[in-house]
């Protein structure tokens, strides 16, 4: 279903737009990807709406078939840093995670509530993990959920395709950018 209204009080969630992770070969361009979310954080700022800037720094415990791999790439030094095209603003919610989802271990429902939020966009990388277990998260709190497709990616096309075929659409609404910015007016 596109998307249909944005509530009063909405908040913008951008995830792991950071140097770590944009640089990755992703199953369609980052650049765009960020060029979308920093739209959306304009606008959102513009109309005075909370924006969430997630980084990802350190990964859950526990073991998986990834682990190791994982645990053995190279970093860059500035990975867990927010890409610079997102101008953070003083304004701007930081939240910094060690697991998929923006909420999990996080303070970020009692902050959203705090102000009112009954609605999240969702946006970043990667639309399989960081997005979808956010947007599921949200979702199971109670939130509203819209996803902006164009302004997400994967590492994986597949996985990326499937999220916002078969997993999204039952989360919540989905829509381009262009169409939000519409609703935001």
């Amino acid at each position: 279903m596109p998307v249909t209204t944005l509530d009063p009080k909405t908040a913008l969630i951008l995830i792991d737009l950071q140097y770590g992770i944009v640089g990755l070969k992703t199953a369609h361009p980052s650049g765009p990807v960020v060029e979308k979310s920093a739209a959306l954080a304009r606008a959102f700022r513009r109309k005075g709406l909370p924006v969430v800037l997630v980084n990802v720094d350190g990964r859950a415990p526990g073991r998986t078939d990834q682990s190791a791999s994982a645990a053995a790439a190279p970093r860059p030094a500035n990975a867990t840093e927010l890409v610079d095209e997102l101008d953070r603003q003083p304004s701007d919610i930081l939240v910094t995670k060690d697991c998929w989802g923006a909420f999990i271990k996080t303070d970020l429902a009692a902050r959203l509530r705090a102000l009112g939020v009954t609605q999240v966009v969702i946006a970043g990388i990667s639309t399989s993990v960081g997005v979808e277990s956010t947007a599921r998260q949200a979702y199971e709190l109670g939130f509203n959920v819209t996803l902006a497709v164009d302004a997400m990616t994967d590492l994986n096309a597949e996985a990326h395709a499937g999220s916002i075929a078969r997993v999204f659409p039952r989360l919540g609404e989905t829509g381009t950018t262009e169409a939000i910015l519409a609703l935001l007016g």
